[in-house]
């Protein structure tokens, strides 16, 4: 498994160093931080299985960026598609695979995708983010707005230890959790933290 965090606004060294820190045990082999000034901070961990070489993260093509968490089975297949449209793959690694899908297609690049994942992608043209989670949920990603700004990680851990988030209990998820096992809508145990939903895309506007 890998690891990814980040979030929007404001440039910290300080903050993504810390989230960087938190999701290391998730990525022995490599690790990596992208920041665009007051727009994005972006840290990943990897679990090198596919392309050991050339598919370090955060990896940037054409002034997008994508951290990715997972495999993507079909990479292959649809690198001949992409190859057909006239792009040139330097790497073996699905993670070029999913970027260039989301240049090549925009949003519609998901219904590509027959994998697990979570996804993190930054279009510094549009100044837009997309996250999204594979249609099983089966590579976990919570998010929580902190002073209006959105912070993301794979691990809870990361955004439970930032500085300005109030620590409190989701007791609806809490006794479900206590009752079920689990939550029944896969509501987070942590109040104003949510999970990407299986399928699910989030898109952030930093234009807005």
């Amino acid at each position: 498994m890998c690891g990814l965090a980040g979030f929007t606004g404001k440039s910290d060294e300080i903050e993504i160093n810390r989230m960087l820190k938190s999701i290391l045990y998730r990525g022995p082999d490599d690790n990596g931080k992208y920041i665009e000034k007051n727009e994005i901070n972006l840290c990943h961990t990897r679990l090198s299985i596919i392309d050991l070489v050339s598919g370090k993260q955060p990896m940037e093509i054409s002034q997008c960026i994508i951290i990715f968490n997972g495999e993507i089975y079909n990479y292959l297949e649809i690198n001949e598609d992409l190859k057909a449209k006239g792009y040139k793959l330097k790497t073996k690694s699905d993670t070029e695979t999913i970027l260039l899908s989301y240049i090549c297609y925009g949003e519609d690049f998901l219904k590509k995708l027959n994998g697990m994942f979570s996804i993190v992608i930054y279009d510094k043209r549009k100044k837009k983010l997309f996250i999204a989670n594979d249609q099983f949920g089966i590579k976990p990603l919570y998010y929580s707005i902190i002073n209006g700004e959105l912070f993301f990680s794979s691990s809870l851990i990361s955004l439970i230890e930032n500085k300005s988030y109030k620590k409190k209990l989701n007791l609806k998820a809490l006794s479900e959790i206590i009752q079920f096992r689990y939550s029944l809508n896969g509501n987070v145990i942590l109040k104003n933290v949510e999970k990407i939903k299986p399928g699910e895309l989030l898109i952030w506007d930093n234009n807005q």
